[in-house]
Formats: C-alpha cells, structure tokens, sequence
C-alpha cells in the first residue's frame, strides 16, 4: 500500500470556489482599512502577540522569510498586514460568506476558521515549518487563541447566528449545516435551545459550535440491528465473536494504516506514523501499540464536535499535549488529481498534512482498556488543528465507558482524530469505509478480532 496520504476533499476548510475566498480577504481588507482609520492601535491580544514575534529575533527574522517564501498568491503582505487582519476576526464570531460566481449566480460558503485562510499560504514555506513548530510561537498564538475563544463563549457571539444571507442559518447557511444529516433538519438533529428563534437559542458562538445532538438520532447499533459482513470467512474463523468498533466522531475517513511503527520519519508525500511521537514520547505507550492500526478521519467546521467512545471499557490514563496550531509539512501544492484543488495549487497544505499533525499539533490522548481479549487496550486521539485552542474531556481516569458514551469536545474550529489499536487488534473495517467517506458519530466503522500470535 502507498504511504502517500491520499486526499479525500478539504471538508468545509478552504472556500470551494475562489470567489467565495475572494470575497472573505476583500471583506477582511476592508474592515482592516476602516479600523485603522478610527485607531492606531492593535487589539490588546493581537499587540500582546505582535509584541512576542517582533521581540524575539529568531521568531523575527523567520517570519520575515516567511513573506520572501510565500506563493504569489498570498494577500497577506507582511506582518503588520497580518496583524491588523487579526485584528478584525477576533472581536467576531465566524459568518457565512456570500459572493457572485463568474456567472453571476449567488453562491455562499461558510467561513468556519477564518484565522487559518489567512495563515494557510504562509504556513506553506520552509520558514514557516522551523517558526510554526517552535514552542515560542505556538504560546504567543495559544494566548491569541484563547482570549479569541473567550469572546466566543461570550453573549454576543452570536451576531452571525441568523436567517440574513450571510448567517449560519440563512437559506445557503443551513443548507450547508444539513449536508450529512440524512433525512433529519438541524432543529430534528440537534438540541436548539429554542428551535423557532432566529437564532435557534444559542446565546454564544460556542454554544452553536459544541451543540448536542438529540437523543436517539445517533443510535449505537448491535449484532442484532447491524448486520455485519465478516470478510474472508472472519467469522468462521474467529476465535470468539468479533467485536464491533464504533466511530468516534461524526467525520470524513482520511486513512487506514497497519503494522505501524514506534519510530518513523515524516516526509513531504509520505507521512507515516510515528507511535513514540504521537502518544507523548511515551516509551511504554509506543511499544504496546508497535505493529497496531491506525485509523484517522477528519472534521469538518460543519460537523458535530463531540468525541463518543469507539468502544466498551475503563478509562486508564488521559494525557493533554501542548503542540502547534498551524505547522504544516511544505509541499509542492495539491496533487494531479486532487478533488477540490488544481495541481500544484499550494492552498491546504495543512489538511493534506493531517498524519503528520498527529505528532505535531496540540491534542489529548485518552487510553481505553477492555476486558474484551479481541480489543485489549486502546487510544483515541483528538488532534486539535488551526484555531482549535481548546481539546475539552469530560470523562474521568477511571471511568467505565460504553460505546457511545461522551469523551470530550473540541471547541472553536475544526479537528481530526485518530483511534489506534494495539498489535493483538485485528480491525477490519467495513466494505463502505473507504477513504473520502463522512461517517456518522456511533456507526460501526469495522469489527475486531484478537490477532494469534500477536505476543
């Protein structure tokens, strides 16, 4: 099998036509050019970090590289055009965005992580590989984040909830927001404070964001309600009764690896993972699942964003891992058939950079153990990328969980997430689980089986 991650679309990440993109920077330019004529100075948040990257020469200089480095395509033409960029999205909650194509016709996409548009082309250089990655940067920015994320927890918030073209629930806005929900609305799928306001009741951004589904509109199945194809003659072979493995995140599948190793090394098309690296340099974690499974999906700012366990079991360690938030593996720009890219295009290097965030970017590990000798123990992992400041778990060391209990959330802006499975996990996933495929949150995704001779 091909190391190279094979990109399966940008999910509601990157603008689908340049126009709704566009008119985003032109918007932002605009705002940027009516502040400064008011005031001279930056927001509080964005001085502070401004203060923290010109007053570090290393940080300085790198950033200036950054500007000779980027794709011509970049708007954001230095560092105080960055900050004053800044400026403008952290005192708002993410909207949607309304443009005209070059037909004329009306088309709207939301804007979900606005703060990562701007730093996408800049993230795509060498300079920014050594500054995004360093530990500096990444506690200037996480400051930045956080007090972003303050406002957004905050009455007022929810200015961009709304029925108005440009609001999350517009016509175009929530067309968007039901594309995966089947034959339920949003007001049937999830928990609205008040389903007949404009707002749907949300009084906050965050509140809209980490939203709860209703109950029972994410079923866990069983043996007995879903029906499992055994590939192979599993079934006949298995040792006891393989067991179901359930998604734990209302997500799009990235990827799907076997026998991965403690140690590998990441590079341009062919990111490998890296257990000791991607569980904390844990040599002990790394070992347990050396020759295991990964398998990785992804979120989009659409989707739900809570994380459910994938599994029945004892929660036995949760481990918070500070990382970066815009680190990306440089690249050549988008591959000769990319879905939603034209080749070369260097747009979205971060989401065709999702294996490698896995030991890179800020995430939680929380470790599940079952009595179940096809499973043994196991690790989700929530991978927080761009502006997600904020890996929330709600569970306890300890805690027993059932397959669809609640682990935690991610807040603020999208995500990816990984389950990996030990070198004793047989997983075998599902005939429909391919690559590009958006799963619902508590489906089966695959079965286990204990792997022979696995010790």
């Amino acid at each position: 099998m091909s190391s190279s991650t094979v990109l399966c679309g940008y999910g509601g990440w990157l603008p689908k036509h340049p126009a709704i993109y566009k008119a985003f920077i032109d918007h932002l330019v605009q705002l940027a050019l009516r502040r400064s004529a008011d005031s001279t100075s930056h927001e509080p948040a964005v001085t502070a970090f401004g203060e923290a990257i010109q007053g570090d020469p290393v940080m300085k200089s790198l950033f200036d590289q950054v500007f000779l480095q980027v794709d011509r395509r970049n708007k954001v033409t230095d560092f105080e055009h960055l900050l004053s960029f800044l400026d403008c999205i952290i005192v708002t909650a993410p909207k949607y965005e309304i443009a005209t194509d070059d037909n004329g016709n009306v088309i709207g996409e939301p804007i979900g992580v606005p703060i990562y548009l701007i730093f996408d082309l800049l993230s795509n250089t060498a300079a920014a590989y050594d500054l995004f990655r360093m530990k500096e940067f990444n506690r200037a920015l996480k400051a930045l984040l956080e007090n972003w994320g303050k406002f957004l927890m905050e009455p007022g918030s929810n200015l961009t909830l709304n029925t108005t073209d440009k609001g999350w629930f517009g016509k175009a806005g929530i067309t968007s927001l039901e594309t995966h929900l089947g034959k339920y609305s949003f007001e049937q799928t999830y928990k609205c404070p008040d389903a007949a306001a404009d707002n749907r009741g949300f009084t906050t951004w965050d509140a809209f964001f980490t939203r709860a589904f209703h109950d029972g509109v994410r079923p866990i199945a069983t043996h007995d309600n879903h029906p499992v194809t055994y590939p192979g003659g599993l079934h006949t072979r298995a040792v006891v009764e393989p067991t179901l493995i359930y998604s734990a995140c209302e997500s799009t599948v990235l990827r799907i690896r076997r026998d991965v190793k403690q140690h590998d090394q990441f590079w341009l098309k062919g990111q490998q993972y890296s257990l000791y690296n991607m569980l904390n340099r844990s040599d002990y974690y790394a070992k347990l699942f050396e020759g295991g499974t990964v398998y990785q999906a992804f979120l989009s700012p659409l989707d739900y964003h809570r994380w459910h366990s994938p599994i029945k079991g004892t929660v036995t360690d949760i481990v918070v891992v500070d990382g970066s938030y815009y680190a990306v593996l440089p690249d050549a720009g988008a591959d000769h058939g990319d879905p939603d890219l034209p080749e070369g295009d260097p747009h979205g290097a971060l989401i065709r950079s999702q294996p490698f965030l896995t030991i890179e970017a800020a995430r939680v590990l929380i470790y599940i153990k079952s009595e179940d000798i096809n499973i043994s123990t196991m690790c989700f992992i929530g991978v927080g990328m761009a502006e997600v400041s904020t890996c929330q778990v709600t569970v306890k060391k300890g805690q027993e969980v059932e397959p669809g209990t609640e682990l935690g959330m991610f807040h603020f802006g999208g995500s990816s997430h990984a389950l990996v499975f030990s070198k004793g996990t047989e997983f075998h996933e599902g005939d429909e689980i391919k690559e590009g495929k958006h799963v619902w949150v508590n489906s089966v995704i695959g079965v286990a089986t204990h792997k022979q001779n696995s010790e």
